[in-house]
């Protein structure tokens, strides 16, 4: 599914008409729809994840969790894991993923506990 196509259907689960999305997200006419053809850039999607309630990571396709990511640790794992898109080759899986969110949590509560 692409970015579009998945901006099409929350979005119609939200009861929102992707002209209305593009408004709300503050974007120059028709910018959604030119998705169809060009990347997005991040700061265009990332306005469109706020005002759907969802991630930019759902959006590109990276997970099946609609909801945002909003406690600060969380994010910043994330933006983390945003940079590991590749080990030994190959993509990471989303189970690698989540190994790696529980291992980089468990690191940063360590420090929280030393400071």
């Amino acid at each position: 599914m692409t970015v579009l196509e998945r901006i099409k259907k929350i979005s119609k689960k939200r009861g929102f008409s992707l002209t209305k999305v593009n408004d709300m997200a503050h974007l120059g006419t028709n910018t959604i729809y030119s998705w169809k053809t060009k990347e997005p850039s991040f700061n265009n999607l990332e306005a469109v994840a706020k005002v759907l309630n969802v991630s930019v990571d759902y959006l590109l396709g990276k997970t099946e969790k609609e909801e945002p990511v909003n406690d600060t640790r969380d994010m910043e794992i994330e933006e983390a894991l945003n940079s590991v898109r590749m080990y030994q080759g190959k993509p990471i899986s989303d189970a690698q993923r989540e190994t790696m969110k529980g291992i980089i949590r468990a690191y940063l509560d360590a420090q929280d506990k030393n400071e």
